[in-house]
């Protein structure tokens, strides 16, 4: 137990410094201490005061500090005193007892074991060992949700999916910032695209309701044993990333649903501008007004059918006969023409891609 290295670390500062002080967890209980506890409504209070914030705080006679290197508080350090001594007491126990929690984590704590997996840093022979050692199964289902929040900033949202999935054994949470964590989700069979979508929508519904932010949600496909995680967390983070792209109103986006946008995706940027180049010889796509992308985006949505579309859109069929003439004219394709229409459309999101690139930027 961590408590034990704790309170071996406390030992031996007690021969140190003359003062009382001790290393306590989030609920106020006290791990290791060189003297009488803490009261639980002093310790709650010191850990009120110090809150996420690796700096130190002073609060009804003592100094406290938080162990850091955790989304949330976890364990605090505390000092009687707030003299130079207790300052330094206080910052030197805090080193000591990060040391001795950073081996710790990585030695037992099963959620760090799980994001050296999927960000790749674990070889899969020392992979399957560690499973084993942390009594990890290897061989069940399991789905990987990116969570990000639209909100940059103290989201919140890590307490929100941690009260969810309470079960620290079998759901882990990785915290890659304040806007981005990975949900590994352990299943008891494999379900469909479907269920895993549910998962998503009430992930969201729940983030809104307990935090009134919005967030987007990339679902991998079902990760059947522990050595396909990685790949599960890389399809999470293209489905993000296509969809930001083709799918803007979407906030669930699912790998397995990305359609031609996840093709488009991953072509090199100098083909794609040779396919605009191909297609638009006569003009470039960006002579196209706003009016006209809409009428465009209409005339998809309704199958090329003429009479439904200029319904939507409340102008006279002849109207929108006419438009669809003058981007014939602007561009050469005849967009009532079916394999015409799917090459524009192709153009559309591969000019949209090259848009949104950086690289292009």
């Amino acid at each position: 137990m961590i408590s034990k290295a704790f309170q071996n670390i406390v030992s031996q500062m007690a021969e140190v410094f003359p003062k009382r002080f001790g290393i306590a967890d989030a609920q106020g209980l006290v791990l290791a201490a060189n003297g009488p506890e803490l009261s639980e409504e002093v310790a709650e209070e010191l850990i009120y005061a110090v809150g996420n914030n690796d700096k130190l705080f002073f609060k009804n006679g003592y100094t406290v500090r938080l162990i850091a290197g955790k989304p949330y508080t976890e364990y605090i350090v505390y000092v009687e005193g707030t003299d130079e001594v207790s300052k330094y007491c206080c910052n030197a126990i805090t080193v000591a007892a990060n040391n001795v929690r950073y081996y710790y984590d990585e030695k037992y704590d099963k959620t760090i074991f799980m994001q050296n997996i999927i960000f790749d840093n674990m070889l899969a022979f020392d992979l399957h060992q560690k499973a084993h050692e942390l009594h990890v199964e290897i061989d069940v289902p399991r789905a990987v949700f990116y969570i990000k929040a639209l909100k940059k900033g103290e989201s919140g949202i890590y307490e929100v999916i941690r009260n969810m999935f309470p079960d620290k054994e079998k759901d882990f949470i990785v915290n890659i910032d304040t806007d981005n964590l990975v949900l590994i989700k352990e299943l008891k069979e494999v379900v469909s695209s479907t269920e895993l979508e549910a998962m998503a929508q009430s992930i969201l519904d729940t983030i809104h309701s307990e935090t009134m932010l919005s967030a987007l949600v990339g679902i991998s496909t079902v990760a059947e044993s522990i050595d396909q995680l990685n790949n599960a967390y890389k399809e999470t983070q293209i489905a993000i990333e296509v969809g930001k792209v083709f799918d803007e109103e979407k906030y669930i986006l699912n790998y397995e649903n990305l359609g031609i946008g996840r093709l488009i995706y991953q072509l090199p940027i100098k083909l794609c501008e040779l396919f605009l180049q191909e297609v638009f010889k006569k003009g470039d796509i960006t002579l196209l007004d706003s009016e006209t992308i809409l009428t465009i985006n209409k005339f998809f949505e309704n199958d090329l059918n003429v009479s439904e579309t200029s319904r939507q859109l409340f102008v006279h069929r002849n109207t929108l006969v006419y438009r669809l003439e003058k981007i014939y004219k602007l561009t050469g394709l005849d967009l009532r023409k079916f394999d015409q229409a799917i090459v524009f459309k192709v153009a559309m999101m591969v000019h949209k891609y090259l848009v949104s690139n950086s690289l292009k930027i």
